[in-house]
């Protein structure tokens, strides 16, 4: 990110513009909306700039800008639409302290303008550090049509009543009630009484909640899918964007915790496989301990939580303390790495049940039924299987698994970096070591990329 968004004060203070045509009316457009002192230095001023002037809405000095024109000025504009007055008038501005926007020259701009979405005081600001304005006007008029016009009004009212809702304790409570008022009481109170029904309604809405025994903690235990943000469930976004607590294991992706409320508290909780980790009842107590301090608590996993997730003994422990919870299951590697490669996870004729399995479990190397996974046609995805994989070669092998049988390994599965390796049961070792796997890998028994499926078959038959 080149730009850093932020919201600049400027009530009662200066910006300045230097231009008086057509670039300098569209600044000046928008610069109106604001409550700042508007100056425009120009020797041409256009009629609508002078119209604006005659309306008191700014003021014109009619002449090419000088030294000690921008002093105290928040903000600079330069908008005379000719390269060489800009350069000359932006060293003055930036001489004299103020931030300096060049128009339609961003690589000399300090600052850039975003497409706006007016909602006044409820404003949102779009930006694509000058990439692609075209997509800007989209995202904003996409936004002008699901805002409605009345937000601005419940903000504005809002505003004048947060003092009156500081009697209510900060946190959850505090905020679902503001919720109420924004998306029930408030737009119900406009559309049946108008404006003037607003400030009774909040009133009602506000003694309500002082009489409601705050909410008791709660946890939802959310999967985060496999670090795609777009294969969250809206159930687990949702989730994401009220909690008061994230608790997340290690392979919850950046990306997916930028989702969380930004008010909430975020805790690592990751293990590591053969590696540090935090203890699993150690995980258990910080779970309840952020339930009953009142809050509502995401544990989130990535994958599935149902799927060697460690889910019963936290379930267990949130039943053993009296807590609710709910499980809101995400989607789990298996199915999304299987996709990625275009195969299924069953097939007629081919296999009507499929293995999900973990290379390693609490004890160390985790043991199946060798005998039955080596059988043609098994199907099998592995968790966990990096460090465990000549294990599962040799286990395999032994009990009379054909060595050509294929083995595909998926790391970082849906995420930008992920990386397909297809390989057979006899190379599954070194193949896994040789790679250098840095990320989460998933490893299919049975199933080839559908493409290299697809030129084996074609070898076979020149064979």
């Amino acid at each position: 990110m080149q730009h850093f968004p932020i919201f600049l004060a400027v009530a009662g203070r200066r910006i300045v513009v230097s231009g008086g045509g057509d670039a300098a009316m569209a600044k000046l457009r928008l610069l109106m909306k604001t409550e700042a002192h508007l100056t425009v230095i120009a020797s041409e001023i256009a009629p609508d700039i002078q119209k604006w002037a005659a309306q008191d809405k700014l003021t014109i000095i009619n002449r090419a800008m000088e030294p000690g024109d921008t002093l105290c000025a928040a903000l600079f504009y330069a908008a005379n639409e000719d390269d060489v007055e800009d350069a000359r008038v932006s060293a003055i501005a930036n001489a004299e302290g103020a931030l300096v926007n060049i128009v339609d020259n961003l690589a000399d701009s300090q600052f850039i303008t975003p497409a706006i979405v007016d909602r006044d005081p409820v404003t949102v600001a779009i930006g694509t550090e000058g990439a692609a304005p075209v997509l800007a006007r989209a995202i904003k008029a996409d936004l002008e049509e699901r805002l409605p016009t009345s937000l601005g009004i419940l903000a504005r009212i809002g505003k004048t009543f947060r003092h009156a809702a500081d009697v209510l304790p900060m946190g959850r409570k505090r905020r679902d009630f503001w919720s109420a008022f924004y998306f029930n009481t408030g737009p119900k109170a406009i559309e049946d009484a108008g404006e003037n029904g607003v400030i009774p309604a909040l009133e009602t809405l506000l003694d309500t909640h002082i009489m409601t025994k705050a909410r008791e903690g709660h946890v939802d235990l959310v999967g985060a899918g496999p670090g795609d943000p777009e294969l969250l469930t809206l159930k687990a976004r949702n989730a994401l964007d009220t909690a008061d607590v994230v608790i997340h294991d290690r392979l919850v992706t950046p990306e997916i915790l930028e989702l969380a409320r930004r008010e909430a508290i975020i805790i690592d909780a990751g293990k590591t496989g053969f590696g540090p980790s935090m203890k699993q009842e150690d995980i258990d107590a910080l779970i309840v301990q952020h339930a009953q301090d009142g809050h509502h608590v995401v544990r989130l996993k990535a994958g599935d939580p149902t799927v060697f997730g460690r889910l019963d003994e936290e379930i267990e422990a949130l039943e053993n303390a009296g807590i609710s919870y709910r499980i809101i299951p995400g989607i789990t590697a298996a199915s999304a790495a299987v996709a990625n490669i275009g195969q299924s996870l069953t097939k007629r004729q081919r296999n009507s049940s499929v293995r999900l399995i973990t290379g390693h479990d609490t004890k160390g190397y985790a043991d199946h039924d060798w005998r039955a996974l080596a059988r043609a046609g098994e199907v099998a995805a592995i968790y966990m299987g990096k460090k465990s994989a000549r294990f599962i070669q040799g286990r395999l092998l032994m009990h009379g698994a054909d060595p050509a049988t294929p083995v595909t390994i998926i790391e970082n599965v849906s995420r930008p970096d992920q990386r397909i390796i297809a390989t057979t049961l006899a190379e599954m070792e070194p193949t896994m070591t040789n790679a250098n796997l840095t990320g989460p890998a998933i490893t299919f028994y049975g199933l080839a990329p559908r493409d290299a499926q697809a030129n084996a078959l074609k070898l076979r038959e020149f064979a």
